[in-house]
């Protein structure tokens, strides 16, 4: 039962979501005509409960390639392919171990909004999950699925602030896991920068999502706290903790990730 509700989770949590890592809340930022961002991140996550005596530990691991290109200065196109790994041990004893690659992304981000003076512009942010990954092993939904988010962001001097409001609606494949898990995905998230230096960000993240379980009344909520270190112009280091503000989310998470922009 252990290994279905964690294929749970991570079916669930597969929503098409490339924001400036390791934050969750995505920027209205676009990359130009012409340009492209090529962003590698990791995240390796822990969690520890007991339930009816039983001791259980989960950890997750997820590997993903997003690349950004810019078809106009206002509009991006990002395609995403995570490599995903978990593990469910109960009392020591391994109970579900299952890695692969998970379900594709594609996305459209459009800046519709931009006032230079006052710092503030809007982005419509659509996407579509293809199901490459099995979902046997609970590492994909095994259908097409869907959802946007709408973003806001407003600059006041050094610091940025960062809202999301997003919606996406998984379809299943598997029988087990269309009674297991919620259709209907809303989520919401505010995150904010502050530049430290030329080259140094600090960052903070704050987020919920609708609970991934039928029935759930606890919906996951998160917190991030990180740094973001721009070697060059074009090149950026970004390391980031991410805790769980109840028992839907992950104790703790270590986030790790490099983007690198050119023409």
């Amino acid at each position: 039962m252990k290994k279905n509700l964690m294929a749970v989770a991570l079916l669930c949590c597969a929503a098409p979501a490339y924001a400036a890592h390791p934050l969750v809340t995505d920027d209205t930022g676009t990359q130009g005509a012409g340009g492209w961002q090529i962003e590698c991140t990791t995240e390796f996550s822990a969690n520890s409960e007991h339930d009816e005596g039983i001791k259980i530990k989960e950890r997750e691991y997820e590997a993903a390639v997003a690349v950004s290109y810019g078809i106009s200065e206002d509009i991006d196109i990002v395609a995403g392919l995570p490599y995903l790994w978990y593990q469910v041990k109960e009392n020591q004893l391994v109970s579900a171990d299952e890695s692969g690659i998970g379900d594709m992304t594609l996305e459209l981000k459009w800046r519709f909004c931009e006032n230079e003076k006052n710092g503030f512009s809007l982005a419509l942010k659509p996407g579509i999950s293809l199901p490459t990954g099995d979902a046997n092993k609970g590492l994909g939904t095994g259908r097409v699925t869907g959802g946007a988010a709408l973003i806001a962001t407003k600059e006041f001097g050094p610091l940025t602030l960062h809202a999301n409001a997003g919606y996406h609606r998984n379809a299943y494949e598997l029988d087990e896991d269309a009674a297991a898990c919620n259709k209907h995905i809303w989520n919401a998230s505010l995150a904010g920068e502050y530049a430290v230096s030329d080259k140094l960000r600090a960052v903070a993240d704050i987020g919920i999502e609708t609970a991934e379980e039928k029935g759930s009344r606890t919906h996951p909520a998160f917190l991030v706290g990180g740094l973001i270190y721009s070697v060059t112009e074009n090149f950026d280091f970004d390391l980031g903790i991410k805790g769980g503000l109840n028992d839907a989310e992950p104790d703790t998470a270590v986030l790790l990730g490099v983007a690198a922009r050119f023409n």
